[in-house]
């Protein structure tokens, strides 16, 4: 069985490394992808956005994800059946609703916060050693979510809320989703929303702030499509669009941050 673990433990400590051991204790003939562990702590939604975007392309398997700022509290730990057939696991704060959303909805829960498959005693702390990786192991090796918890209604689950981009002639105000390590800012606009908005490939696009700032940037498919240094629009690799700077940075360029509202407009 595959077993994938998406997470903002990092690599300089031993969490996600005992995470895994845990895994195998249990369930020694599962096989472990990372997705990541690199996931900014406590950052619930770019958790989110990244499992949804990666497990599309996983095997189908049994998926945990911890970003979890709330552990140790009143907040549940769930497991979800998806409608591909897939098995989530995690705290229930919105981490996981965006990933269960493309993969066929939410079918079955399990609140697992108390589940016979725990190790004992649960530390306070890391209910990713003693309740998330426990559970997924023994779905992993067979066992049901009905057996790994209580039954809960699929609808009570947490979701979380992405911002929805104003689509309008001539113009679409777009929010900054996300920033990665290149410093590319990914925005919640899909390409093919852009149907009347004049935005083309190949064409100036001008990206305004509240603050007033304006850029200029060229509607590219890459990045070597505008010389170095330069700013383009592009579609990204989970086709939404994005900036960047050609061998540069946006995020300290353009001094983006999360949620950002920008407006985009034809030059």
């Amino acid at each position: 069985m595959i077993v994938t673990l998406l997470t903002d433990y990092g690599h300089d400590d031993d969490f996600a490394g005992v995470c895994r051991g845990v895994i195998k204790r249990i369930a020694p003939d599962a096989d472990l992808i990372d997705i990541t562990h690199g996931i900014p702590r406590h950052a619930v939604r770019q958790g989110a956005l990244a499992l949804a975007e990666a497990l599309p392309y996983m095997p189908v398997g049994v998926h945990m994800a911890v970003v979890d700022p709330q552990v140790g509290t009143e907040r549940r730990a769930v497991a979800v059946r998806t409608g591909d057939e897939r098995i989530l696991v995690g705290p229930d704060n919105g981490l996981l609703s965006l990933a269960w959303e493309a993969l066929g909805g939410a079918i079955e829960a399990s609140d697992v916060s108390r589940s016979p498959h725990r190790l004992e005693p649960v530390s306070a702390t890391f209910h990713g050693r003693d309740l998330f990786a426990p559970v997924t192991a023994h779905i992993a090796a067979g066992a049901s979510i009905s057996e790994a918890g209580e039954p809960l209604d699929p609808d009570n689950l947490v979701r979380i809320e992405v911002p929805e981009p104003v689509i309008e002639q001539g113009r679409v105000v777009a929010h900054v989703l996300g920033l990665d390590r290149y410093g590319n800012a990914s925005l919640n606009v899909a390409h093919d929303q852009l149907a009347g908005t004049g935005l083309t490939f190949g064409a100036s696009v001008v990206i305004e702030r509240a603050s007033g700032r304006r850029d200029t940037a060229v509607f590219a498919s890459t990045f070597a499509d505008v010389p170095d240094g330069a700013l383009l629009v592009y579609e990204d690799a989970y086709r939404r669009l994005a900036i960047a700077v050609n061998r540069g940075n946006a995020e300290s360029e353009l001094d983006l941050r999360e949620d950002d509202e920008l407006v985009l407009r034809p030059a």
